[in-house]
């Protein structure tokens, strides 16, 4: 078939005037190069994406080893962050993403595959360009002097009996896809952090001021024991304990209003809000941790991960490995360039002026790859490797997927679980602190006793404080791992809408 083809090629060039360029020995070698065309494609063609096997056709596990979460309803991820009941975080974020330059570099890679898929689909038609001379002078000996000037089009369409270049535009749009798909995942990637700098700004405004709870305690102690010394009623190394234990809450208060300050920070580079205003802000809500809504997890894991933006590139990056091991392959094969021009001209001298149209169609041009010391068998191969590396990739990003969402899933159970007992701990440490306190003042328990409530008092706040930011920051990493509410159709509408 494509023997006759190209002979059918052939004789329609020779019926067309274009032939009068042709000498009579260039004649002879178009046949010639017909036949090495059709002998090429005898080679066969290279294998498409279907015809591949790849290390990324895996399926995902057909259920979740971990507990899924209970009591939550099925919300939709792509406006959670409003479900929170606290608007600035809300704020925070949109702040965020207008400035991150996370999201900056990808909204230019996304330009940059979208010029090259333009560039890549431009290959698959014919090139058409506009040219124009002047010169003057004498051109042969039997004209006389004069001026030439011609103005003319040259077009020009290779072929692509090999698919070469539609494989170069299905690699380019494949990357296009998986670079708003990206664009999404650096949307949640920011969301998230922002999200986490402030839950544990609200978390150490927390401990924050349960410290000065137990600082202020400290110093009270200190103050009444003495007193107490000085009337002979408590020992020197009693007064010694009092001082130590006020300079320690002291030092641990300064640390963590230390640490909150470093939170602030942290929010002011994230966010790039002027830290007056932030604090004026924060100042509202202080020592709040925010409450997200419940996501229910009730699909399987194939289903839920192909929410996964990451998961979607991971697969364009395969499309496109395939695609480029394709268009490496074409190379290897006979080449066909269709060209042909026009143009008007004149030639004006001392004898008159002629005007005319010159035109030709062809050369078609034939290229049948020889020799070339292994090239392009070396980018095949090349090329056969990065499908390689592509779907190995993919592979691995799957099972991360699955574990982050897993690990976020146990995170919930056990802070699910830990939260009864750490609020009975919580409790039942504040009345025996109290109740030792009430013998202290009374004489009937000594500073020692004190101390030792109050210490544990302060851990099991700490730990119910931890606990709470720890399972927020569980939902958190679940939406993060559940892929923020991305669909396959989103990236793109949602990407130009962030540009309006």
């Amino acid at each position: 078939m494509l023997v006759a083809a190209a002979l059918k090629g052939y004789r329609v060039v020779r019926r067309r005037p274009v032939a009068r360029h042709f000498s009579d020995r260039q004649r002879r070698w178009l046949p010639l190069l017909a036949l090495a065309l059709a002998l090429g494609a005898c080679a066969g063609l290279p294998p498409s994406a279907n015809q591949t096997s790849t290390a990324a056709s895996l399926t995902a596990p057909s259920q979740w080893q971990a507990p899924l979460p209970h009591g939550g309803q099925l919300t939709d991820l792509s406006h959670w962050w409003q479900q929170f009941n606290d608007p600035l975080l809300t704020q925070l974020i949109d702040a965020a993403q207008a400035l991150s330059p996370t999201l900056a570099a990808a909204q230019s890679r996304i330009a940059q595959a979208r010029a090259a898929q333009v560039a890549a689909g431009a290959a698959l038609g014919p090139t058409l360009n506009a040219s124009f001379s002047a010169s003057r002078g004498r051109q042969d000996l039997s004209l006389p002097l004069g001026s030439s000037t011609s103005a003319g089009l040259q077009a020009a369409w290779e072929l692509d009996l090999f698919g070469g270049n539609a494989a170069g535009r299905d690699a380019a749009q494949a990357r296009l896809s998986g670079a708003q798909a990206s664009w999404h995942e650096a949307r949640v990637s920011v969301a998230a952090e922002v999200a986490g700098a402030y839950l544990a700004l609200r978390a150490c405004e927390a401990q924050l001021a349960q410290t000065q709870l137990d600082a202020s305690s400290r110093a009270e102690t200190a103050r009444l024991t003495e007193l107490a010394t000085r009337a002979g009623f408590q020992t020197s190394a009693t007064a010694a304990l009092a001082r130590a234990s006020a300079a320690q809450g002291s030092s641990l208060l300064t640390q963590q209003r230390a640490q909150c300050d470093l939170g602030v920070k942290s929010l002011v580079a994230l966010t790039g809000l002027a830290e007056p205003a932030l604090r004026s802000q924060l100042a509202g809500g202080s020592a709040q941790l925010p409450q997200p809504a419940q996501i229910a997890v009730s699909s399987v894991p194939a289903e839920v991960l192909a929410q996964r933006p990451d998961l979607f590139n991971a697969a364009r990056q395969v499309l496109a490995a395939s695609a480029d091991l394709s268009q490496s392959q074409a190379q290897r094969y006979p080449r066909i360039v269709l060209s042909g021009n026009i143009a008007a001209a004149r030639f004006a001298s001392a004898a008159g002026t002629l005007d005319d149209t010159l035109w030709s169609l062809g050369p078609v041009s034939v290229s049948l790859p020889l020799f070339d010391g292994g090239a392009r068998r070396a980018n095949v191969e090349a090329a056969r490797a990065r499908y390689r590396e592509a779907g190995a990739n993919y592979a691995a990003r799957l099972r991360t997927a699955v574990r982050e969402v897993e690990e976020a899933l146990i995170t919930l159970q056990s802070t699910a679980a830990r939260s009864g007992d750490a609020q009975v701990a919580s409790a039942g440490f504040a009345v025996s602190y109290r109740a030792t306190e009430a013998r202290f003042k009374g004489g009937l328990a000594s500073l020692f006793e004190l101390e030792d409530a109050r210490r544990s008092l302060l851990q099991a706040q700490s730990t119910l404080i931890e606990l709470q930011r720890e399972r927020v920051a569980a939902w958190i990493s679940l939406y993060r791992a559940l892929g923020g509410g991305w669909t396959a159709e989103a990236p793109a509408a949602a990407q130009a809408a962030s540009q309006d």
